[in-house]
């Protein structure tokens, strides 16, 4: 199974799911922003792979913008070399507006991760050889403000049936890419990780986030110290 269906069969699970409030507005990148997720899976997804990195949701200014993983907009368009046509999502929230590659926001994390990725490895190519950045959950999750709501402050009803429906894709991806290890880009998604990687071994690294303080102290050094310690070796 290519990793391309994996894709298609969640973005298909995740759609018949139902959030209440405070959850207002749910967006799906793999319907909206399919076209560059599918060039993403299609150029970078071939394994098999050392490690696969496992990021949690998408962010409002990476992935719910390019469909990409940690997708700040100049990143994916200028070093990862991806682009492609982006619809708006069913229900926009006049606050978080889907503007694609013409968003003028950056995202952090995104900035971080991929600036990590070009300076260690120079080109996409080197990089992916080696690994893969996939998102647990494929949804984000807005309040009626414009907050965002991250998958684990669901209530556990909607949590447990989302849950349910990304371990399955998350098994489907480490059968098909048959990583080493698998890193969690914060402690939300090693801890998702365990008991459904077939025994593969999980580890966590601090996630790029301008929420983290430590991150916030020189995240890089602090990322590659945690991939030394899962025995990544750079």
């Amino acid at each position: 199974m290519s990793l391309t269906r994996i894709a298609l069969d969640l973005r298909r699970e995740v759609d018949g799911l139902r959030f209440a409030p405070p959850v207002s507005h749910v967006y799906n990148p793999l319907r909206y922003a399919w076209a560059p997720h599918k060039q993403y899976l299609e150029r970078f997804g071939v394994g098999p792979k050392e490690a696969l990195f496992l990021g949690m949701n998408p962010g409002p200014w990476g992935m719910a913008q390019t469909g990409v993983p940690f997708g700040d907009v100049s990143m994916v368009r200028d070093w990862l070399g991806i682009d492609g046509r982006i619809q708006r999502p069913a229900g926009e929230h006049p606050k978080r507006p889907v503007q694609g590659f013409l968003c003028p926001r950056t995202e952090v994390s995104g900035t971080r991760l991929w600036s990590w990725a070009r300076g260690r490895f120079l080109t996409p190519e080197r990089f992916f050889q080696r690994f893969l950045v996939w998102n647990y959950c494929p949804l984000s999750f807005m309040e009626e403000s414009g907050r965002n709501r991250t998958p684990d402050k669901l209530p556990r009803e909607e949590r447990e049936a989302l849950y349910a429906v990304c371990d399955r894709a998350l098994a489907r991806v480490v059968r098909k890419l048959g990583p080493a290890k698998v890193i969690g880009i914060g402690r939300f998604a090693a801890e998702r990780c365990r008991g459904i990687t077939a025994g593969v071994p999980i580890a966590v690294a601090p996630h790029p986030s301008p929420a983290s303080p430590l991150a916030n102290r020189g995240w890089e050094p602090i990322f590659e110290k945690a991939l030394a310690e899962a025995g990544v070796k750079l």
